[in-house]
């Protein structure tokens, strides 16, 4: 090895814990660190993900343009860390495990933070249980060493639910084909299955309608009583998950409690109950029950953004999108800048390009309206976003005139660092910061850095 790649190796090392790297981290894999992992050391100068010191796991994302990619995965965390503090914020909410437990989303990638990472520091924080949407989610993680309760319920007929009972994942059940396949499976694997069931209470997706929601739980109670599932959940999803307030919220609170009572009446005895996602984990205690699902908040931003910004729930973002410039120049009054000229200096200017684009996970739609913060200050994409980079247009003050190949740019991050939100993006391109932060491309490498300081599972 050359004394670089000897730095480099000390520093993984030193890091790096027996957590699997990201998919996306180990697509672009070139050496390898104790026959276990693999690290790309020069990539193009793209984008990397970094997970700072000052963070646990969700707690941030940065990414980095530098020709030389490190990945580290330790996590760092503490009580006094982001992640600790979203969690003992949300278990706050909650009046504390003996009143509500808290199950930490971590589905569609932990909401592209980074599934394995993320379920890491949920349990540290204090989350007795995960949710995942999908199956292949479940049992990575079981794979990666989590051996806690955990829930899946996005089902289609013929998935693994053997997988899911023979590794101990809970899971739903909204209609009776779904029962039939658990029960199978739980005869397959010689144990018994723990079961949720769902009603719609509202939503129209997933879950028995009220109509059929008596023959799911028949058919869940037969099988409990041959030995094949414990029922050990019912649960719904509320329809305006950032409008606590909706009359809406207050009908499916009183459709679930129907449904419990029914349930009940026809010998279900189930340990936990739930109903409330982000929002009403936090704003909304009647529908809190025993068990809490909160996913948004858990990565630091607000499920309601038009009456709470993070800070004032207790929440900060834990995800920051840096790039570093790839190209400063000066350009004349009218330059077309980018495909189809739909932005044109209106003076003589200075622009910076920025190697990101949609491709990464930057909406195409922000064109003219994305914000970044460059030298200083937050200007807006100027003209359209390409699939791998983006052109701000700096002005012509005496930061611009300053700015260098290789200064940082922050895409979004933290507003009480001065930096554009998620939700400003969301904003620009009329969608949900929930897309924002979970859109970020595969070719992206994530990179956690940090002392791990012990397995929590």
């Amino acid at each position: 090895m050359t004394t670089f790649d000897e730095d480099i190796h000390a520093r993984l090392q030193a890091n790096v814990s027996d957590q699997p790297l990201h998919a996306a981290a180990r697509a672009f894999t070139t050496a390898s660190v104790n026959a276990m992992y693999s690290y790309n050391f020069s990539w193009m100068g793209r984008p990397i993900i970094q997970y700072p010191q000052d963070m646990v796991a969700m707690q941030q994302l940065i990414w980095q343009v530098q020709p030389d990619l490190i990945i580290e995965t330790g996590i760092a965390h503490g009580g006094s860390l982001i992640f600790s503090a979203s969690m003992l914020e949300l278990n706050a909410a909650c009046g504390g495990p003996k009143d509500a437990e808290v199950m930490a989303v971590v589905k569609a990638d932990a909401y592209g933070h980074g599934l394995v990472p993320c379920a890491r520091a949920a349990r540290e924080g204090g989350a007795s249980w995960l949710g995942v949407a999908q199956l292949a989610e479940g049992l990575a993680l079981r794979a990666a060493g989590d051996t806690g309760r955990m829930l899946s319920w996005l089902h289609v007929p013929g998935d693994d639910f053997a997988g899911a009972v023979r590794t101990g994942i809970d899971l739903s059940a909204g209609a009776v084909w779904a029962v039939d396949e658990i029960v199978a499976a739980a005869r397959e694997q010689g144990t018994t299955a723990r079961v949720h069931l769902k009603v719609d209470t509202g939503l129209s997706r997933g879950g028995a309608t009220p109509d059929d929601w008596a023959d799911l739980v028949r058919a869940a109670l037969a099988a409990e009583a041959e030995g094949a599932v414990a029922v050990v959940g019912l649960w719904s999803h509320l329809a305006f998950a950032d409008a606590p307030d909706h009359p809406t919220v207050r009908h499916q609170v009183e459709v679930f409690d129907a449904a419990i009572a029914s349930a009940e009446r026809l010998g279900a005895r189930p340990e936990v109950r739930h109903l409330a996602n982000s929002a009403a984990t936090l704003t909304q205690p009647s529908a809190r029950y025993d068990l809490v699902r909160p996913g948004l908040a858990v990565y630091g931003l607000s499920p309601v953004p038009d009456r709470h910004e993070p800070a004032g729930l207790g929440l900060r973002p834990a995800m920051t999108l840096r790039a570093r410039l790839a190209l400063v120049k000066r350009v004349p009054a009218g330059t077309g800048v980018a495909y189809g000229h739909s932005y044109v200096t209106e003076r003589d200017t200075v622009l910076a390009l920025v190697p990101l684009g949609y491709a990464d996970g930057v909406p195409r739609a922000a064109g003219n309206g994305g914000l970044l913060l460059v030298a200083g200050r937050v200007h807006p994409v100027a003209g359209r976003v390409s699939m791998d980079q983006v052109v701000v247009d700096l002005g012509n003050d005496e930061a611009a005139q300053a700015a260098r190949a290789g200064d940082p740019v922050v895409l979004f991050g933290d507003a009480d660092r001065g930096e554009p939100t998620a939700q400003q993006w969301a904003e620009a391109v009329d969608t949900i910061a929930y897309e924002i932060v979970a859109r970020i491309g595969v070719r992206v490498p994530r990179t956690y850095v940090g002392a791990m300081g012990g397995s929590p599972w």
